[in-house]
């Protein structure tokens, strides 16, 4: 005799989803009463906010028309506002072609380049195949009439043979410009400008396809084989608000390593060589450097003090067990180190110490004097699989720069190193959104970096756009990715009228940010 099944029936499921949506209301209900709020400050209406379930606005072609004009053509004024910087930093770089045989200026490529990437065109054959288009190219010129769309080949033979970190170098004076003219100021916590850094591969290759790639063994079932590969170190100045700009690369190189022991370049060298271009780009700014926890070390804490960079370094189980050590410690000693706050829907508890001494280096002759928080937090959520109330729990830890107290721990702790997670989006959306953030682009190392920093000046404008208040409302409407493609979608369609266009064009213009 068969058992019975133990499997639920619709009428059982439509049930569990019902009880599941009164008690997430319920929850809601109860956290509103206890003065908490089940959406992060940073998704509160903003740029990540969830997207409307709703049939389309417009009414007819014409208010589809006008919002696709606008978009189209705020997004562009966004770019041409900031064109007067980069071609500054891009006109530094020496044009090695023979100036007899010259088609298109070297200016006017990298701007194509720049182009291809705010499209979130995500390859050379696809740049090809969509920006070739007639009416494509007719509505480009509507805002940059001297363009000429070359084929993507000859984008690949300019930055083959360039100086491509002077592309990147016209990233940062743009970003410096903005800094200047205080367009991030409302964003800045206790003054300094948060800087995050994370490591992340860039593509694999089983073949070795250019000799500053990296290697490794792999093993695939009872061999093992010899990969290579590309890692690049990436810095972005991020927000609490969840903005993330795009500011400086640093890739892993064979030849950066000691070859004759066969010590590979690693993500802490390259560290230090970032650190070091860093400090020369922007030597007097207020900077707070929030790093995940490979970094709890003391040549990295060395290179921060010697640079004038608070920090704020999440610490692991099992990384400095000294520090953990005199922690437990010293914990009992100052019992008044502790704060409960709520933030969101959870509640906060922090517990620190300050003025931990850190030894290291040979024999521990080398001091460093930093500063420990745990951060201890639960919730409450609704099961995924019944309608029961589950409480959650999490743990954060931290090695902090300067000393904490009850009225700064808030600020350090989640509004700057809870953001770190803000670079590792950014570097998401460049992988998986529409920027090829894996793709080769081509198998010359020179051309490979100029294509990344070309990506990465692309995903700087789409950030300024996102941002703007000239186009939030239809970024909450579409998302950032439909905003893009609504975009693009205008361009290369006959939805743009030529006197309209200009007429926007010519009115004066000032970006700013929500």
């Amino acid at each position: 005799m068969s058992k019975a099944s133990q499997r639920p029936g619709n009428g059982e499921i439509r049930g569990l989803k019902r009880q599941r949506m009164e008690a997430g209301k319920a929850l809601r209900e109860k956290q509103k009463a206890e003065g908490l709020d089940a959406c992060l400050p940073a998704r509160q209406g903003g740029v990540n906010a969830a997207l409307p379930n709703r049939k389309s606005g417009y009414e007819n072609v014409k208010e589809e028309r006008e919002a696709r004009q606008a978009a189209a053509t705020d997004q562009m004024r966004i770019l041409k506002s900031q064109l007067p910087g980069l071609l500054k930093g891009l006109s530094k770089i020496k044009d090695p072609r023979n100036p007899k045989k010259l088609k298109h200026k070297l200016e006017a490529l990298l701007i194509y380049g720049i182009l291809m990437f705010v499209f979130q065109i995500s390859s050379r054959r696809e740049a090809n195949r969509e920006m070739t288009r007639p009416q494509f190219i007719e509505n480009l010129k509507l805002f940059f009439p001297e363009i000429d769309i070359p084929h993507n080949d000859t984008l690949m033979r300019l930055l083959s043979v360039i100086e491509v970190d002077e592309i990147e170098a016209a990233l940062m004076e743009a970003v410096h410009k903005l800094i200047k003219n205080k367009k991030f100021s409302r964003y800045l916590v206790d003054n300094h400008y948060t800087v995050a850094i994370d490591g992340t591969q860039k593509f694999k290759r089983d073949v070795i396809w250019a000799e500053e790639c990296s290697q490794r063994e792999v093993k695939d079932g009872n061999r093992t084989r010899t990969q290579y590969h590309v890692n690049v170190l990436e810095a972005n100045l991020v927000f609490p608000n969840g903005m993330s700009i795009p500011l400086m690369s640093e890739f892993s190189n064979y030849a950066q390593g000691d070859t004759e022991t066969r010590k590979q370049d690693c993500e802490l060298k390259a560290f230090k060589r970032l650190a070091k271009r860093l400090k020369e780009a922007f030597p007097r700014l207020s900077i707070r450097v929030v790093l995940d926890g490979l970094y709890p070390n003391g040549p990295v804490m060395e290179v921060c003090r010697k640079n004038r960079w608070d920090f704020m370094i999440v610490l692991q189980d099992k990384s400095l067990p000294s520090v953990w050590e005199e922690f437990e410690g010293l914990k009992k000693l100052q019992t008044e180190n502790r704060f409960r706050r709520k933030c969101g829907n959870r509640h906060q508890d922090f517990q620190w110490v300050n003025h931990i001494e850190y030894a290291y280096g040979p024999n521990g002759r080398k001091r460093q004097i930093i500063h420990m928080v745990i951060c201890r937090e639960t919730w409450e959520e609704v099961a995924k699989d019944s309608a029961e109330i589950e409480t959650k729990a999490s743990r954060h830890v931290w090695i902090s720069h300067k000393p904490f107290s009850k009225e700064n721990v808030h600020k350090r702790c989640n509004l700057c190193a809870r953001h770190r997670w803000n670079i590792e989006s950014g570097i998401l959306v460049e992988k998986r959104q529409g920027y090829g953030y894996e793709h080769a682009f081509s198998y010359n190392w020179n051309a490979m970096k100029g294509y990344h920093y070309l990506m990465r000046l692309g995903h700087f404008i789409n950030v300024l756009a996102a941002y703007s208040e000239c186009l939030i409302d239809i970024v909450r409407e579409f998302g950032v990715r439909g905003f893009i493609r609504f975009v693009r979608e205008t361009l290369v369609a006959p939805w743009l009228n030529a006197p309209w266009v200009k007429n926007r064009l010519e009115a004066n213009f000032q970006l700013r940010l929500i």
